[in-house]
């Protein structure tokens, strides 16, 4: 009886995971943005303008079970080619010797995405605000989920610590990132 039961669970374990679907990250309809203070007195905004990713929905519990993204460093774009590059040398990504952001989905938890970020080659655990947008059938008969996520790091924590001191005080560039990810996928057929 006790492994009639077992089975009876494990049934009903599995049968949940059905549900969840694999999606394939939109790329034209996503984006991997970032804003940092410029200054002290205001906002520069930039965007990663190649990336890729999958992540499993499950629409029976309207949950995301999984996350996994890459973001290339020398797409990175703030409408300004000599700040770019600099942002691509080792002051800051060193795009030549660490080509690739990733994110690993751990666990959602209320409105609350927890994960690893690796930058330059420093993985950490982050924790994100979690935005569910659901799922829809658009009109060309594809199943598409989206989901958005936003939160801070320290860029210091990941070694991009280059900067230069104001002369009224302050820096150059602010330590906190702030991160928009809309992400917008299609179920894998």
């Amino acid at each position: 009886m006790t492994k009639l039961i077992k089975l009876g669970l494990a049934s009903i374990l599995a049968s949940g995971a059905l549900f969840a679907g694999t999606y394939n990250v939109d790329t034209s309809h996503s984006g991997v943005n970032f804003k940092v203070k410029h200054l002290m007195i205001s906002n520069v905004s930039g965007k990663f303008d190649k990336f890729s990713g999958t992540f499993k929905y499950d629409e029976e519990t309207n949950t995301l079970k999984a996350l996994s993204g890459k973001v290339e460093v020398n797409s990175i774009n703030t409408e300004n080619e000599k700040r770019d590059g600099h942002l691509k040398s080792a002051d800051f990504f060193d795009a030549a010797n660490h080509p690739t952001l990733t994110f690993e989905l751990d666990k959602v938890k209320g409105d609350t995405a927890y994960g690893v970020l690796t930058m330059r080659g420093v993985s950490k655990k982050v924790e994100l605000d979690y935005e569910n947008n659901g799922t829809v059938t658009d009109p060309w008969g594809n199943k598409r989920a989206g989901i958005e996520l936003n939160g801070k790091v320290n860029r210091k924590d990941f070694g991009l610590n280059w900067n230069k001191a104001l002369e009224a005080g302050g820096v150059v560039v602010g330590e906190k990132v702030k991160l928009n990810i809309v992400l917008q996928g299609i179920l894998a057929k």
